[in-house]
Formats: C-alpha cells, structure tokens, sequence
C-alpha cells in the first residue's frame, strides 16, 4: 500500500523486534483515549475498545492484550517511498514552569492569547515585528495570560507548543500554586526557524552538540544576544488556558485526545493516519554521563495521536515523554534512529493505493 508519504509492507508479527516483551498493558489507556474518536476503519474495534473499558489492559496483563492484538490487527512496515527503512526518532514533552498573572520581578515574559484577527490576517506579525512595530505590539496588547521569568521558557513552551504553569501568585484550596495548562491555540503562519540551527550557523556549538542545554549555556553566557536569537525564529505560537482536571493525563495531540506520556507520539499524518496503534523500534537516549554505553533498545507499542511541524517524512516519529524535568531531560536527549510498524484492522485494508 502507498500514502502520500510512505509504503506499507505487509509482515508477519515475528518481524516485529521485541513485540513479545513489552509491557502491552501499559499502552492500553492510550489505546482507549484514542477510541474516544476513532477513524472510520476504527468504528467497530473501538467500540469493543469502550465496552472493554481503560483498565482492561491491567486486568488481564499483557499476554492477554498481545494475543487481543494479533487476533483484531494487522502489522505493516512503515518504510520510504524509494524503500528507505530506517528515519528518526525525537522527543517533546510537557514543560512544567512557574509564572504569575501579573508582571513582577523577573516574571515579565508573557504567553499571549491568539490575537482577535489570527484568522483574517495570514501571515500575521512576527516575533520581531510583535517586539518593535506599534500596530504588531497592538495586536497582542491584553491579550497575556501569565508572565514567564525566564524567555528561554517563552521559546521552551512554544516550541513544545503546550505547558504546565504553577501559578505563583494564584494558590488553590490548599494554599498550593494552582497549576493550569497552556493548550496550542495557534500560530501566525510564518515559517518555523530552529534556533539551534541558528546557533550552529553562528558557530555556537556543532549539529552533533546541539541541544536545550547547550542552548541554555550560550544564553547565560551571552545575555546580551537572546533577543536576537529569539528573533531569528518568527513563529509566535499562542495559547489557550485549559483547567488541569486530570494531571496524568497529557495536552491534547492533533486527534483530539490527551496525550500518554511513553505511549503517544507525533507523526507525519501524510505517512500514518491519526489513530493508528505503532510498533518502534529505536534506542533509549543516552545518559548525559554515558561514557561509550552499548545503547539499549527501546521497543515499544505506542499510538499515533499528535503532529508536529518538524514532523515530516515516513519513518519519523516524535516520542512524547510525559512533563517535567525528568521528561525534559530524555527529550532534549532523544535523536536516534528508527524502523516503525503501523497496525491496521485485519478486516480493512489502510488507507492508500495499491502498488
């Protein structure tokens, strides 16, 4: 079968690298968010998925689910257009920061409101345009809804395109920093600029280097060069706020649905629909401390709910690591190579043409 932006091979379920290993049970919830709105081929298996309920997969463990899987599904690999097997592996996750409802202190970065003419006006202003013309300053002028100490975490969070504040100024019944979500809520259409790359090209630090904390070490030592690095990227991504009513849960993906940390990843949706359970087969991220370690596997069973701009190609994927600062850590480290297996309903056939 051929999509716009890959093939899918028809493989037995030995093909599979580990597939009797992992934790199948674990990747059941994500499994059952995704069913809340299924894909037209999805219809039937998801209302068995409902009926069975989200802690099917820990009642009867993960022989169980594997053998539920085999006997509703159909594995295919996931390669190229030209036959390439093998792509690349990221990571994204959830930053959690501290912010206030009003300017104070250090807390001067804002997170902005989708301006009222985001639709009308496309491309709307840039980065820089929002910082230094009056019409663009107007533009967003209210529309903040917390401040940021920090405008590395501005960038974090945009890049990311969600977050978790803790509001230090707004306690909650406990007396606690109430903690709410900054949900994607748009963007102004301009090109998505990489200031790592933009590092790179200054000769910060190599490709090979390249990371959120090498990007944080330039920025302490060069503060006086932060404006402009946040300049050469002219995406504004704006927000939305969201109450935090269930905290293990993730941000909503591209397919409507919250995201499961470890088993929701972003992809190409031209390569593999929204919705569709994913075998990977990659490497764990090396620890910062790692000194020549054999890398370990990471095989795992995971569902396609999100995308990404930079998620482009066939065998590419973005491994949703959860929030926080563990999260952060695996993410800013993941970048490995990949093979990937989508799983169709054995009834239908996948979306595409023959070949």
């Amino acid at each position: 079968m051929q999509r716009p932006k890959s093939q899918w091979v028809a493989v037995d379920w030995q093909d599979l690298p580990g597939w009797d290993i992992d934790a199948a049970g674990d990747w059941w919830p994500a499994l059952h968010r995704g069913c809340v709105r299924p894909a037209a081929a999805w219809q039937g298996l998801c209302a068995e998925v409902r009926r069975l309920g989200s802690d099917w997969g820990a009642k009867v463990g993960d022989g169980f689910v594997r053998q539920w899987l085999q006997s509703q599904l159909r594995p295919w690999r996931v390669v190229g257009l030209e036959g390439q097997p093998t792509g690349l592996l990221t990571g994204y996750f959830e930053p959690l920061l501290d912010g206030r409802r009003q300017p104070g202190g250090r807390h001067i970065h804002p997170l902005y409101r989708a301006p009222a003419d985001l639709q009308t006006r496309r491309p709307h202003y840039t980065r820089a345009e929002v910082e230094t013309l009056p019409e663009a300053r107007a533009a967003v002028l209210g529309r903040e809804i917390v401040y940021l100490a920090d405008p590395l975490d501005v960038l974090l969070i945009q890049v990311q395109g969600s977050g978790r504040i803790r509001l230090l100024d707004e306690p909650d019944a406990r007396g606690q920093p109430r903690v709410v979500r900054m949900a994607f809520g748009g963007h102004n259409d301009q090109p998505y600029v990489s200031v790592a790359r933009w590092l790179v090209d200054q000769g910060a630090f190599t490709l090979e280097q390249a990371s959120w904390q090498a990007i944080r070490a330039w920025a302490d030592q060069n503060p006086g060069r932060v404006a402009e690095m946040m300049r050469a990227n002219p995406r504004m991504v704006y927000f939305r706020e969201e109450a935090l009513t269930d905290p293990e849960a993730g941000p909503s993906g591209a397919q409507g649905v919250p995201l499961t940390p470890t088993r929701s990843i972003a992809v190409d949706r031209d390569s593999i629909p929204l919705g569709t359970p994913v075998w990977l087969d990659s490497t764990l991220p090396q620890p910062w401390t790692a000194v020549a370690q054999a890398p370990r596997p990471l095989r795992r069973l995971v569902m396609a709910q999100d995308t990404g701009g930079a998620i482009l190609g066939a065998v590419r994927a973005d491994f949703f690591w959860g929030w926080g600062d563990d999260a952060l850590a695996s993410a800013g480290r993941t970048k490995q190579p990949l093979a990937m297996w989508a799983l169709w309903p054995a009834g239908s056939m996948p979306p595409g043409q023959l070949r």
